[in-house]
């Protein structure tokens, strides 16, 4: 017997998934899946543009303000967890809505973890100084001649990245790209359903992130970092305040950037995101795309579930 159905709503940042996910929600008997690297963080909710609790108490939300900031959420621990929610979603007779733009979940998810090695913090102190000194365009150099599948994948202006693909490479004299081939595959039973959310004229996207960084400064997002920055445990080197917004309030308040240049310097970034998420999403088998521009886009999801074929993950 087949495994019930699940639905990947995916798009980049500010491309209107939440909301789409909502609609569909009045129309379907779903629960929401977060697949997003940042809505996990408790104390993070004006930067992430997370759901309001009102929103949370109409159409069950998962994996939503499960971790502290000080804390490091894997893809491997989102599979695991979301696998579980899969489960217990589809025992009780609806459907998992797995909504979000972090497309390494959704790979995961789909073909499995590779066994990787854990972070080395003296290592990445290292990645660091070196990046800080020469810039993340030469380590990106470094990579492409180790790795150069990974470097082809990765953006030179994507830290985080490079530098976790130069930490394995470093500690284990293999490149990640080899790595990722031996991955543990354990494909995920279900029948999928893949919708991408994108516009056909990229100055809407970009419009849609300036317009919502500026909202999300009057809303008091630099006021959440500096909560978080006066706590004494984070750093700027912490996943949760590498986050687009976050990084760059956090520069702010580290005296690095005038508060003039904050709102550039985060739509940018958050820009720059966008381009990195829709790469992934281009790489999607199977997925139907929709303009977020057109009318009754959750009509439309509803008739591609009951006519169009099935895409296999």
């Amino acid at each position: 017997m087949p495994e019930p159905d699940i639905i990947f709503l995916m798009g980049p940042t500010a491309s209107g998934k939440s909301a789409l996910a909502l609609e569909i929600a009045r129309r379907l008997p779903v629960e929401i899946i977060s697949v997003d690297s940042a809505l996990v963080y408790r104390d993070m909710d004006i930067g992430t543009a997370k759901p309001p609790a009102d929103i949370r108490s109409q159409v069950p939300h998962h994996l939503i303000d499960i971790c502290d900031p000080a804390e490091v959420y894997s893809a491997g621990r989102f599979r695991t967890d979301a696998r579980a929610l899969i489960e217990q979603i589809s025992a009780r007779q609806r459907v998992p809505l797995l909504v979000g733009g972090t497309g390494l979940y959704f790979r995961s998810l789909q073909r499995g973890i590779a066994r990787l090695p854990v972070a080395d913090a003296g290592i990445r102190a290292q990645l660091e100084a070196d990046a800080a000194a020469h810039g993340w365009a030469v380590l990106h150099a470094r990579l492409r001649a180790v790795d150069p599948e990974a470097a082809a994948r990765i953006h030179p202006a994507d830290p985080q990245r490079i530098q976790r693909a130069l930490e394995v490479y470093l500690l284990t004299g293999r490149a990640l790209s080899s790595h990722l081939a031996d991955r543990n595959a354990d494909p995920l039973d279900n029948r999928v359903h893949k919708f991408v959310l994108n516009f056909s004229d990229r100055r809407r996207l970009h419009d849609r992130i300036e317009t919502r960084f500026h909202r999300m400064l009057e809303a008091g997002l630099l006021d959440e970092v500096r909560a978080l920055y006066r706590r004494g445990d984070l750093t700027c080197s912490h996943p949760s305040m590498r986050l687009v917004g976050y990084r760059q309030c956090w520069q702010h308040l580290a005296g690095e950037i005038p508060f003039s240049r904050l709102p550039e310097k985060g739509i940018a970034a958050t820009r720059q995101l966008a381009r990195r998420q829709l790469t992934w999403l281009r790489q999607e088998p199977g997925a139907t795309w929709l303009d977020p521009s057109s009318a009754d886009l959750a009509g439309k999801v509803l008739k591609s579930l009951q006519l169009a074929p099935i895409q296999g993950a």
